[in-house]
């Protein structure tokens, strides 16, 4: 049975987001021995080489000049944003606090989808992406102990992503993904590159090191392809919910490498979130049904009046 573009555009975001998690995960292991900018800087220079090898074997590399246009750069500077924010807080924050903070992405992004791009959100699936927020803001806890400067540079880091899957909408389809994912690695090496010098510049890494940034380098792909599949293939603001699904394997994650235990209020608000997800799949399931049985009717009609 065929899946509708909906349908294969959250399966491309769930995947997308247990692959950044798992990405995530190293990373903050990682950072102990080596400062972040170094981290990003060595991630990427691999990421870039892999991409270049992918996209020479899919035969793109000669259409490079495709990725520098203006809408695929400013993308980029909106993953640059994105990932420089999740990062920090990354090295400060539980994997499950900064993950619950970036459930705020699908809200953000279907504001972005109908202010910006004229996508027709109905009530039903309003309500359930409120629901969802709700449950992002039980973990949270507004005015508690979890909001800090760190907190406040993850909510940045949400517009950073909003902006970034609004930007991936408008990109002509023409350009092929790999170069896309090129061009978002080599801003965001650039990038590393700065933080790495401001900080404690070059540290000689271990075969350890080298080990968790090359697995980190080939999930940042995967993980860039899926995303950037998910909003292309379908609508955003069906797409964006199920990113509530890397809660589930940030809190798994936390748990089974960093020995913490999530708490009762992350557990609620979590089990909040993934029912919107769930019922967000459902409502699409039902939708492609009655339009498919629609279609039919159509044409069997058509076919009587002939």
């Amino acid at each position: 049975m065929a899946l509708s573009a909906n349908i294969r555009s959250s399966l491309y975001m769930m995947l997308g987001m247990g692959v950044f998690a798992i990405g995530d995960a190293l990373t903050k292991y990682s950072v102990q021995t080596l400062n972040l900018g170094q981290f990003m800087f060595m991630r990427g220079i691999l990421c870039i080489v892999l991409l270049l090898i992918l996209a020479a074997k899919q035969g793109h590399l000669g259409r490079w000049r495709d990725a520098l246009d203006k809408t695929t750069l400013l993308r980029g500077f909106g993953e640059v944003g994105a990932t420089t924010c999740y990062l920090v807080g990354l090295t400060h924050l539980s994997l499950a606090f900064v993950s619950s903070v970036y459930q705020a992405v699908p809200l953000a992004v279907t504001l972005g989808a109908v202010l910006f791009l004229g996508e027709q959100v109905g009530w039903r699936r309003w309500l359930s992406i409120g629901i969802g927020f709700i449950g992002v803001l039980i973990i949270i806890r507004p005015g508690g102990d979890g909001m800090n400067a760190y907190s406040l540079l993850l909510l940045i880091g949400v517009g950073f992503t909003a902006m970034r899957d609004l930007t991936t909408r408008r990109i002509n389809m023409q350009i092929p993904t790999i170069l896309i994912s090129a061009m978002t690695s080599i801003m965001i090496t650039i990038t590393g590159f700065v933080m790495m010098q401001a900080d404690t510049g070059w540290v000689q890494p271990t075969i350890t090191d080298m080990t968790h940034v090359s697995i980190a380098a080939v999930l940042l792909i995967i993980g860039y392809h899926c995303i950037i599949l998910a909003t292309r293939v379908g609508d955003m603001s069906f797409a964006s919910p199920f990113r509530y699904t890397s809660l589930l394997w940030a809190i798994a994650l936390t748990y089974i490498v960093f020995n913490q235990i999530p708490d009762q209020n992350t557990l609620i608000g979590s089990a909040i979130v993934v029912a919107s997800g769930c019922y967000m799949l459902y409502r699409e399931a039902i939708t492609g049904y009655r339009m498919r049985k629609e279609l039919r009717k159509q044409k069997a009609e058509s076919g009587i009046s002939a």
